[in-house]
């Protein structure tokens, strides 16, 4: 009797647990969407863009031309279910610089987009490695269009990129583009400028800082300087509604990053926030070429079909 008395409570326990799972069953039908907007712009003093962005879907990266978005005069606007994001600033003259992002932005894209075709971003260290694996044939590509012509020797670009998978966002990053998280109202940066700024500050000689902000961003990292080129790879697991921000240094140089944070807190509208940064970096000199790209974790439900 008291086998069979436990063995009933032990079924009902099991009812109770399919029921529960089955009242809940919309939750495992869902899955993450990201919306994705890019904005670039000349600025107000230069002639030429030498910033690039991408924007694309690697899901759907073999099937669908409408995946991608890219370039340095256009805007983007897509829902990703698995994003690429990138941003590069070139260096290196008028044509160096826009031929380096462009080359960096079109390697990366393809190199990721064979991955995604493998199947091998499925694990993080997977993602990780193929996202090292990009930036050093990317690197290669730079030095290589650069030995073949002299119009483009010294040429590099910054570069950052961002993978979500499913809901951790990787990071692959050289250069001073950045990558922000807003969460709750609050931004935090996910990159560290590979600047001689950056250097002197996190070091403490501050009486050098100053001097060296004359000089610009002098990059000590950079896609095409070198032969082998060091790239920070980091993570962080993403709620829904975060935003994730890329952009170039003519947008962090001109806003403070509460600023940054203020316009994706004020505008649920990505593409009027997005347009916002880039307007505010202009109304503040234009001295650079601007770029952003703003992304927002959402959720999304399966449509379960009947056969």
């Amino acid at each position: 009797m008291t086998a069979v008395t436990r063995h009933l409570s032990t079924m009902g326990q099991l009812g109770a647990l399919l029921e529960l799972l089955w009242s809940s069953r919309p939750r495992f039908w869902r899955r993450n969407i990201v919306r994705v907007v890019a904005a670039s712009d000349v600025g107000t003093v230069r002639t030429n863009n030498e910033d690039y962005f991408l924007i694309a879907d690697l899901t759907r990266s073999v099937t669908s031309p409408a995946a991608t978005a890219h370039g340095n005069t256009s805007s983007g606007d897509m829902m990703a279910a698995q994003p690429l994001l990138v941003v590069a600033d070139g260096m290196g003259g008028a044509a160096g610089g826009e031929v380096a992002s462009a080359t960096a932005t079109a390697v990366i894209w393809s190199c990721l987009a064979q991955a995604s075709r493998e199947r091998w971003l499925r694990t993080s260290y997977r993602l990780r490695q193929s996202l090292l694996e990009a930036f050093r044939v990317a690197n290669n590509q730079i030095r290589a269009d650069a030995a073949r012509c002299t119009d483009l020797v010294g040429m590099g670009t910054t570069a950052t990129v961002a993978v979500v998978l499913p809901n951790v966002l990787y990071v692959g990053h050289v250069g001073d583009s950045r990558a922000y998280l807003v969460r709750d109202g609050r931004i935090q940066r996910l990159t560290r400028d590979h600047s001689l700024v950056q250097y002197l500050t996190d070091t403490g000689v501050a009486d050098e800082v100053d001097a060296a902000r004359g000089r610009g961003h002098a990059l000590l990292r950079a896609l095409g300087a070198e032969a082998d080129v060091v790239v920070d790879i980091s993570h962080v697991r993403l709620r829904h509604g975060d935003v994730v921000v890329l952009c170039s240094d003519g947008v962090w140089s001109a806003l403070a990053d509460d600023e940054i944070a203020e316009a994706v807190n004020v505008r649920r509208d990505l593409r009027a926030t997005c347009e916002r940064l880039v307007t505010l970096a202009n109304e503040r000199g234009g001295r650079d070429n601007a770029t952003a790209i703003v992304s927002r974790l959402e959720a999304a439900s399966w449509r379960r079909h009947s056969g």
